[in-house]
């Protein structure tokens, strides 16, 4: 915890503040820490419960996912309080669990946003990755029902969702192409030059360019 509190930085945490995390830790650094450390499921265990946002990042990247019960990363999902923790939490560690299946069903629908958004990440990994099984027009229902009015969080996870569809899956394309139109959701997103805009119109567009597909 020392060692974190020297590398808080008051300029990163300054901007790491406007997105909602609160720590000044350069990334590249804390992965430094972790590589140093390498995998230590009881210490991750320790600064995970010291509900400190650099320590947690950390925890997560020294831990060893498959370690944790279903019990502890649905509790953990519901601790994560911060953008990256939460999304850590979810790429690094649930994506690689023996429990991401149930775990996805559980949190799908979860009446707290930040919950469920998590569900659809995983979702959007089995779009991309496994989408045997999946009910992808029924997907598509409930974005288009619902993604408008959704939560920031929860509805930029459907809009991932939506974009997966249409670039990995063809038959979809033009209805997933047509929601994102009319829906417009994060139409007017500042991109930077050179990065794709989140809309999914041009995500989708742009990525079937890249991969080669009409």
């Amino acid at each position: 915890m020392a060692e974190l509190a020297e590398l808080d930085d008051p300029k990163i945490r300054a901007v790491n503040e406007k997105h909602g995390d609160d720590h000044g830790v350069n990334l590249g650094k804390l992965r430094a820490l972790a590589k140093r450390l390498k995998t230590q499921q009881d210490l991750a265990r320790r600064l995970w419960e010291t509900d400190d946002t650099a320590a947690r990042l950390l925890a997560l990247l020294i831990c060893r996912p498959k370690a944790f019960t279903r019990a502890e990363l649905d509790t953990m999902v519901r601790e994560a309080r911060t953008p990256k923790v939460h999304d850590w939490l979810v790429n690094y560690v649930v994506k690689k669990s023996p429990h991401s299946e149930e775990l996805r069903w559980a949190w799908f629908a979860d009446p707290d946003p930040v919950v469920a958004s998590a569900g659809w990440a995983l979702t959007t990994e089995r779009v991309a990755k496994k989408p045997e099984g999946l009910d992808l027009p029924g997907l598509l229902d409930v974005i288009e029902a619902e993604m408008k009015d959704a939560p920031e969080r929860l509805q930029w996870a459907m809009n991932h969702c939506l974009a997966q569809i249409g670039i990995e899956h063809a038959e979809h394309r033009t209805r997933a192409l047509a929601i994102g139109e009319r829906l417009e959701v994060l139409k007017d997103y500042p991109t930077s030059p050179g990065c794709t805009s989140p809309f999914a119109p041009v995500w989708i567009t742009e990525m079937v360019r890249r991969q080669g597909g009409e």
